[in-house]
């Protein structure tokens, strides 16, 4: 079978930062931990980019709240395992990632539970370093969770690598077909006809060819931006390359060729929701844009599908790799806290990774964009609103208080830049007081914009927008609610409901109808600020907005 062109994408440090890191650096004792202590003895082999060589994993992990004594019992793992370095550019830093495997005594695969997480035998080992808050990675996992069916859980712990302190890091589930994980049916190798042929893949866009890339399966026939010199290539995640059979093989490629012609076909837009889990697909695109990750829709694009009998559609994700967000990047306008993540192409349309037509194509249609502003409507005002997101962070702020010490002594990078900072802090506490301003920010941009979109996007055959004003308000808020394209006959009463910045839902009328608009009374009581507004229909978000409010 053919194999990967797995090469090594390591980036090139500028030379006094290496030079500090190799010359500075000393190992920090670590005797007791609130976090699981990892010990990993390789028996004096150096750790390779591939293939994984055989280790042993120890790890203590007496309970949350619980300290852990780097001597055990090694009461969460004691046994084998095969571990390699993994990651592109990240393997360029002294603090390096890795992948493991679980194994029994014979060498073979082991699934066993991991801190707590379903049991598995593959995962991985995050390791922060130009992330200086130690947790981009980890809290947009969280933020995927509480969206989604399933994103990649994870557990801090501190690890020590043949008797070396290497800081603190994060196991992570990798993606992978399991219950547990991608859910999608099992592919034997037998499974080369009818039914059983036609899922469930796994398939990822990345980086290709030289320069630093994997290897490509195959190439879209449509190149990402039109006319361009960039290709876009596609590769097997599930089954591996090792294993995929070649039935399925070109079962997969015509399928995802069909669905491309479809896509780039002038009646896509009625069309595309046959071929596609709409909601997986708005679900992985807010995720991106809340993080406004630079690398987002292009590098690491996980996507998969189910087997006919189970929908047969193309369903987006999981997400994967967001050290580079946040506001973390200083390149592509990473930095910024305005702008469309999906944008990327008109900003630095020369990259040689560049964005897939599909995210261009799909946001061209103004109902998929007003499915986006929806559904981000309602995960503000419930799982993602300011108290759970920066409830999160501050719960990984203070679960780290202890071990980032020791970390940030054996890694002494505060006030250097690391690749890519965009902000260069001079201690933790500047280093979080940044994320949080600037995700406070992003957040106040996408709140407003999303909104506009439902207001500004409609089309003939769709209902003419609900409106609310005055704009500003002060004692009350006429609401006129939405009428057919052609007719000014109302098709059916509305809730109203009226939230502040932290996504807090502040006022709520139900079973609005007429033809006039509807007075919302405020009676002055609500603090001046910025605050959303949203009109559900049979409990369906149908527009949603923005209005200031001032006493």
């Amino acid at each position: 079978m053919k194999k990967f062109l797995k090469r090594s994408r390591a980036l090139s440090l500028p030379l006094s930062l290496s030079l500090l890191l190799t010359l500075s650096l000393t190992a920090q004792t670590l005797t007791t931990s609130n976090l699981p202590i990892v010990v990993i003895n390789t028996f004096g082999a150096t750790i390779p980019d591939e293939p994984k060589i055989t280790a042993s994993m120890k790890i203590v992990d007496n309970g949350s709240g619980q300290i852990n004594h780097i001597n055990g019992p090694f009461n969460a793992y004691d046994g084998q395992i095969g571990i390699e370095l993994r990651g592109s550019s990240s393997q360029g830093y002294e603090k390096k990632p890795y992948s493991i495997e679980t194994r029994d005594a014979n060498g073979e695969d082991l699934s066993v539970p991991l801190l707590g997480m379903p049991e598995e035998s593959d995962w991985a080992f995050i390791a922060p370093l130009n992330d200086k808050t130690l947790m981009r990675d980890v809290i947009m996992h969280a933020y995927a969770r509480a969206a989604l069916p399933w994103s990649p859980r994870t557990r801090y712990c501190e690890v020590v690598i043949n008797g070396d302190y290497k800081g603190v890091y994060a196991l992570i589930e990798t993606v992978k077909r399991d219950a547990n994980r991608v859910a999608i049916k099992k592919l034997e190798e037998e499974d080369i006809s009818g039914n059983a042929l036609t899922g469930g893949y796994i398939l990822r866009m990345d980086k290709y060819g030289l320069g630093g890339g994997l290897g490509g399966n195959w190439a879209s026939p449509y190149p990402p931006i039109p006319g361009s010199w960039q290709q876009t290539w596609f590769q097997y995640h599930y089954p591996k390359e090792d294993d995929i059979q070649p039935e399925q093989e070109a079962y997969i490629q015509q399928h995802i060729t069909n669905f491309e012609n479809m896509l780039a076909s002038q009646n896509y837009a009625a069309n595309y929701a046959d071929w596609i889990d709409v909601d997986s697909w708005v679900d992985y695109l807010l995720l991106q844009e809340l993080g406004k990750n630079v690398d987002g829709y292009r590098l690491s694009a996980y996507f998969y599908k189910h087997r006919d009998d189970e929908g047969g559609k193309i369903g987006m994700g999981p997400i994967w790799d967001f050290n580079i967000s946040l506001g973390i990047g200083d390149y592509c306008g990473g930095a910024d806290h305005t702008g469309w993540a999906k944008d990327f192409n008109i900003i630095c349309g020369g990259d040689g990774w560049v964005i897939h037509f599909w995210w261009a194509r799909l946001w061209s249609d103004a109902n998929f964009r007003n499915r986006v502003a929806e559904r981000w409507a309602e995960l503000r005002a419930n799982q993602w609103n300011n108290a759970s997101l920066f409830g999160e962070i501050n719960a990984n702020e203070a679960l780290l208080s202890q071990a980032r010490v020791r970390n940030f002594q054996r890694w002494p990078i505060f006030g250097q830049y690391v690749w890519p900072n965009a902000f260069i802090g001079n201690n933790y506490g500047e280093e979080m007081n940044y994320l949080r301003n600037w995700l406070t920010n992003r957040l106040a941009w996408l709140d407003l914009n999303m909104a506009l979109l439902v207001e500004t996007d409609t089309t003939a055959n769709s209902p003419r927008p609900a409106s609310v004003n005055p704009n500003p308000a002060q004692e009350h808020l006429w609401v006129s609610l939405p009428r057919s394209a052609n007719s000014t006959t109302l098709t059916q009463v509305y809730d109203f409901l009226l939230y502040d910045a932290s996504g807090r839902q502040v006022l709520r009328q139900n079973d609005l109808s007429g033809e006039m608009p509807v007075p919302i009374e405020l009676n002055g009581q609500f603090p001046q600020g910025l605050y959303f507004w949203q009109l559900l229909g049979r409990q369906i978000p149908v527009a949603t907005g923005k209005v200031v409010l001032s006493p």
